[in-house]
């Protein structure tokens, strides 16, 4: 079980797909090689970047035991993987396929159409989940823009504490800095929370943050590095240089349509992920190339991550 904070940057990986829209499986060798070499300490599977509510059960499994098998004897790589949210049943299956496969994590979050009434009803959620992979760290995900479950997380620490004993901490997508910090120094600082939002890295590290979940750190992970060496070592300067490096890289999701960007990142690193599933949209090649223009502009060789 993981049982230490996790410090450093955990990418988010982009799910695979052959040009027939099935599971690349093949790719995700090279994929951890690249992320290794980066300073890359793990990897949340099936995520949102993962497009994991777009995957079938069996292509979950799939996934996951393709990661498993490179990272099961690698101690130095946090293996997490993301069980889904609505369907509780699934998740629970799901979670002890994970434990038998070797992930260090797994981690669930609010369902998104019969939502909880209350964070009471989200922590049995949280309970029957975790006690499906009772030797495995359980991390929730907090990510209210897509769920539309805005719980205060400072409760549900209150609501699982003593209650769930491998309830590990929480990756925190929200821009909610006041509840941020309470589950930072609730108990004494003892859950782990990792944050979530790579354009305001710099405001969490202020906070405490030690680790971090992004898309981001899949083809640009030196900038993040460097961005996290520059606080640690008070040069606040540079920081700040580096997170807006990092905004003006993001900026550009969304001016060429959104998460599927991502992927079109990944091939400036030489990791063709193919294409999103529906209902993404895709870049079309006459955007690709003005994209690659937009890119070039930032300086992205002197920042992308090394294959």
């Amino acid at each position: 079980m993981l049982t230490n904070k996790i410090e450093g940057l955990i990418a988010a990986p982009f799910t695979a797909f052959d040009p027939n829209g099935e599971l690349n499986l093949d790719l995700i060798p090279a994929y951890y090689r690249s992320l290794k070499k980066n300073n890359v300490k793990g990897a949340f599977i099936c995520g949102s970047t993962g497009e994991g509510v777009s995957l079938t059960f069996d292509e979950k499994v799939q996934v996951l035991k393709a990661w498993a098998a490179l990272t099961k004897a690698d101690p130095d790589f946090a293996l997490m993987m993301f069980l889904g949210g609505t369907n509780v049943k699934e998740c629970k299956q799901l979670a002890a396929i994970s434990e038998q496969e070797g992930a260090d994590a797994i981690s669930f979050t609010s369902p998104y159409y019969f939502k909880p009434a209350n964070v009471q009803q989200l922590a049995k959620c949280c309970q029957e989940i975790a006690a499906s992979a009772p030797n495995t760290a359980f991390y929730y995900y907090h990510i209210p823009v897509l769920t539309g479950g805005n719980y205060s997380m400072i409760d549900l620490l209150g609501a699982v504490d003593n209650v769930i004993p491998t309830f590990r901490g929480i990756k925190y997508t929200h821009e909610d800095f006041m509840d941020f910090l309470s589950c930072l120094n609730h108990k004494n600082g003892k859950y782990d929370m990792l944050w979530g939002r790579d354009e305001n890295m710099l405001s969490s590290l202020v906070l405490g943050t030690k680790g971090a979940v992004g898309s981001t750190y899949n083809y640009a992970a030196p900038l993040y590095n460097d961005l996290m060496a520059a606080y640690v070592q008070g040069n606040f300067e540079q920081a700040n240089k580096l997170q807006q490096k990092s905004i003006d890289m993001i900026r550009l999701l969304g001016k060429y349509g959104g998460i599927a960007t991502g992927k079109a990142y990944m091939k400036l690193v030489d990791l063709d992920c193919g294409e999103f599933r529906l209902p993404i949209a895709n870049m079309s090649k006459e955007n690709f190339e003005l994209f690659k223009a937009d890119v070039a502009a930032l300086g992205f060789d002197s920042f992308k991550s090394i294959n």
